[in-house]
C-alpha cells in the first residue's frame, strides 16, 4: 500500500469514528493526532467549536521532560499533561476520539495516562 492509500484509509476510519463521537460542554472530545515524530492531543467542545485544552510533544512546558524518552513514553506524558489542563478547567469526563488510528502503542499510552491522571472515558 502506498502512503496515499494509507492516509485515505485513516481518513475513512476517522470519518466513521467522528460520525459517532461528538464533544459537548459536559463531555468534550479528547482528540488525538499522531505524526511520525510527534503526538498532539486536544480537548474540544464541538457544540461551541472551542478548544478547552491542548498538549503536544512540541509544547514548551513539557519539552524538557521528553528528553531521552521513547515516543510511547512521550505520549504518556502528553496524555497526563492534557488531563491536568482540562481538569483545571473543571471537566472530568471526555469522549475519546482516536482519530482513525488503531488503539495501541502511542495512542493507547496517551489514553491510559489521561485516565491515570483522573479523566474518565
Amino acid at each position: 500500500m502506498s502512503s496515499g492509500s494509507l492516509r485515505a484509509a485513516r481518513y475513512r476510519r476517522h470519518r466513521r469514528v467522528r460520525a459517532k463521537v461528538e464533544g459537548t460542554s459536559v463531555r468534550p472530545r479528547l482528540c488525538v493526532f499522531r505524526s511520525l515524530n510527534h503526538i498532539y492531543a486536544q480537548v474540544i467542545d464541538d457544540l461551541r467549536g472551542y478548544t478547552l485544552a491542548s498538549a503536544s510533544t512540541l509544547s514548551s512546558a513539557i519539552k524538557s521532560e521528553l528528553v531521552g524518552k521513547s515516543k510511547t513514553e512521550q505520549s504518556g506524558l502528553v496524555g497526563s499533561w492534557v488531563a491536568k489542563r482540562v481538569l483545571g478547567e473543571g471537566v472530568s469526563q471526555v469522549v475519546f476520539d482516536r482519530g482513525g488510528y488503531k488503539y495501541h502503542g502511542r495512542v493507547k499510552a496517551l489514553a491510559e495516562a489521561a485516565r491515570k491522571s483522573g479523566l474518565k472515558f
